[in-house]
């Protein structure tokens, strides 16, 4: 484990997958916890430590604006470090954006880019005279780094998040006590994601069979190990010397 006293987390895409593993992780670390999601997860463990707000992030102007609200009730000495993880995203319909609707289209860039940037917006307002860490990790994709047929809506949003990262960095940079932010790759993990990948129309995504093999082979990793892996790279002392990152190599 990385930090020992409790900190402040925000965790976007709560409700199952890698978000709901991070978060039911930090709850036994001892850690605040405040998780954005569609809906509430109703097996994490409740308490004052967790709160939980049921809010749709393809229209994230409203998030944004209760998250600084929010923070602003805080007191910020109260925690070692406040930590935004950009979780949530979306994949839109499996194959040529001509074959996807438009409103499809613009969920996945809204979910996956927009709100990351306006949230990250927010947070960093609300806790510019906190004491204590500041860090920013928005969850990316390899799919950011290299094209994919049948996935034009999400890779785009992941290189987007992966640049919004980069400019961020250096904004964060020139300011005393700035967020450290950094854009990771969590790797290949057993998620519903996975499962909408492997039922995919192979004439529409020609690398469905490379993901059928993935789970096939046992190369898929859980959540929860995945989120074990995930929370100790944004403990690291070093977090953010690096920008933009994978899991499986750094």
């Amino acid at each position: 484990m990385g930090n020992a006293a409790p900190g402040l987390y925000i965790v976007t895409g709560s409700s199952r997958g890698l978000g709901a593993a991070l978060v039911a992780q930090l709850l036994h670390q001892g850690h605040t916890v405040l998780g954005i999601a569609r809906r509430p997860h109703d097996t994490l463990p409740t308490g004052p430590a967790l709160t939980q707000w049921a809010l749709d992030l393809a229209d994230a102007g409203p998030a944004a604006t209760r998250l600084g609200e929010w923070l602003a009730t805080l007191d910020g000495a109260r925690f070692s470090s406040a930590n935004l993880v950009n979780n949530a995203g979306v994949l839109s319909r499996i194959g040529p954006i001509d074959d996807t609707s438009s409103e499809d289209l613009a969920t996945a860039l809204r979910v996956g880019l927009e709100a990351p940037m306006l949230l990250t917006a927010a947070f960093l307002r609300a806790t510019l005279g906190w004491p204590g860490v500041r860090r920013v990790l928005n969850i990316s994709s390899g799919l950011g780094r290299r094209a994919m047929a049948g996935s034009a809506s999400y890779c785009a949003a992941k290189a987007g998040l992966d640049h919004f990262t980069r400019c961020t960095a250096l904004d964060e940079a020139e300011r005393p006590n700035g967020a450290r932010v950094v854009s990771l790759a969590p790797g290949v993990i057993d998620t519903d994601m996975q499962v909408s990948l492997r039922g995919s129309d192979p004439e529409g995504f020609p690398e469905r069979d490379s993901f059928v093999r993935l789970k096939s082979d046992g190369k898929l990793v859980s959540p929860g190990d995945t989120a074990t892996r995930v929370l100790a790279f944004l403990h690291r002392a070093n977090f953010g010397d690096q920008t933009i990152a994978d899991i499986r190599t750094d």
